[in-house]
């Protein structure tokens, strides 16, 4: 590790690869688009909606870090129908109250980034970031390692949440 100038370490992420390329030839499927296609367990959903669905970040910031996606492929929340922004309330409801059956000592930072100045990965396709913090979440690794250990496979993480997700809000 470099002490001048660029000290962070490098994290191998191949499968953005692949990803990457598609989007540089202009072969590239919204993400958000086709997560619904495939089956709740592959695809790391939670909850499906009419107009929306609850989803684990494959990328996530935190364990537990949500999604929360239209399936209408709408980039501006403008844009979003009455409807569409009221199921998204009710899920993001649901969302935190299945993470505190988890534990009751989370807290969460509730976010969108609207377009890509504003941070948006995928800033054609609305979704909505529900990060849970968890009491001693920034320990060492950040700070030192210049990154965050997950202690759970996100597999593991939707079974838990999907026992705990609320019938109803």
């Amino acid at each position: 590790m470099s002490s001048v100038g660029d000290h962070w370490e490098r994290i191998w992420s191949p499968h953005r690869k692949e990803y990457n390329e598609k989007l540089a030839q202009g072969d590239f499927e919204c993400p958000f688009c086709a997560i619904p296609k495939n089956s709740d367990s592959e695809s790391l959903i939670l909850s499906r909606g009419e107009y929306s669905y609850v989803v684990l970040n494959r990328y996530p910031y935190n364990p537990g870090h949500l999604l929360i996606c239209t399936f209408r492929h709408v980039g501006e929340y403008l844009e979003l129908s009455d409807e569409e922004i009221t199921e998204i309330t009710m899920l993001t409801r649901k969302s935190l109250r299945a993470l505190r059956a988890v534990n009751s000592e989370v807290n969460f930072n509730i976010g969108i980034n609207q377009g890509r100045i504003a941070g948006a990965g995928i800033p054609e396709h609305f979704h909505q970031h529900i990060v849970p913090r968890w009491q001693g979440d920034s320990n060492f690794m950040p700070v030192v390692g210049g990154t965050k250990v997950l202690s759970q496979m996100l597999d593991e993480t939707r079974e838990i949440l999907v026992k705990l997700w609320p019938d109803s809000d």
